[in-house]
């Protein structure tokens, strides 16, 4: 069962990464970017003339690994473990290279009672290291399926607010975002090695008929189709991007983007797939400059 007090304590200290304009291509890449090597909005990810950095690049950058497998002594189970939201607030653009440091911190463990399972609310602050100035705020909830009770009855931490839910009305734009059925092997090489991705074995164990895109391949798909959309394919104008991520993608599927302007800086959104009946992003928020 998770030790409360130790896991709540826990800090991953400053972890240090050096990328590359190689490692910010190879990102864009595994999103799909390049896809259309005639479009010079799709090649300003993928070549290092002029390159700029997807925002949600932040949320790979300088992060503590699987710490969670690791730390055995926090009392997580980590077979049990779901990424369930993912969010990442930009506070500067985030340079196409350079050294950044990472330093992450659990900020909430929320109790939702024996059988429920418990809540997991991880933080990291991402700073260049070249002048200090923070880059970006990322936030990763984790579904802790196996740690439930672990309060005895307190709970814990309070609840985050709920995600705000998608309007009910037909969405204002819907994009088609088409992944490549090599995607996953590809976006791997950002830093997520998890043979639930790669090997037709491992994934058969887990009940996949093959393997899966990482989460975060989707999650940072929405990201680049609301910079498309509503940034002018600017990335500087992306401001913050938050998502639950609810079912998992197959490399090769469409994604339907769907998106609502809520405000002149904000825009609501979710994702479902084309080929088959699944919501695979939901209760998702955006807000841009201009």
């Amino acid at each position: 069962m998770i030790d409360y007090e130790r896991a709540k304590a826990w800090r991953s200290g400053e972890v240090r990464q050096r990328y590359t304009a190689k490692d910010t291509i190879l990102y864009a890449l595994g999103l799909g970017l390049g896809s259309d090597p005639l479009d010079v909005a799709q090649l300003r990810y993928v070549y290092e003339k002029d390159l700029v950095a997807l925002p949600t690049m932040a949320a790979v950058l300088a992060s503590p690994g699987v710490w969670m497998r690791d730390r055995t002594e926090l009392g997580i189970d980590f077979l049990k473990l779901v990424h369930g939201e993912q969010g990442v607030v930009l506070h500067a653009p985030l340079p196409a290279a350079g050294t950044v440091i990472g330093e992450s911190r659990v900020t909430r463990i929320v109790d939702k009672g024996a059988g429920k399972g418990a809540v997991m609310h991880v933080e990291k602050t991402l700073r260049d290291e070249a002048d200090g100035r923070l880059l970006a705020t990322a936030e990763q909830v984790l579904f802790l399926r196996g740690d439930g009770g672990f309060s005895g009855g307190t709970g814990g931490d309070e609840p985050a607010p709920a995600p705000p839910t998608p309007p009910q009305s037909a969405p204002d734009v819907q994009l088609e975002l088409a992944t490549r059925p090599e995607a996953a092997l590809v976006y791997r090489l950002s830093g997520d090695l998890n043979p639930l991705h790669v090997d037709p074995g491992v994934a058969a164990k887990a009940g996949f008929a093959r393997p899966i895109l990482h989460g975060l391949a989707t999650w940072g798909n929405a990201g680049r189709g609301i910079v498309q959309q509503f940034c002018g394919n600017d990335p500087a104008r992306l401001r913050s991007i938050h998502a639950r991520l609810t079912s998992p993608v197959y490399p090769g599927e469409t994604l339907i983007l769907e998106c609502w302007r809520i405000a002149a800086d904000e825009v609501a959104f979710r994702a479902r797939l084309k080929e088959r009946e699944a919501v695979v992003l939901n209760n998702g928020r955006a807000r841009i400059e201009g």
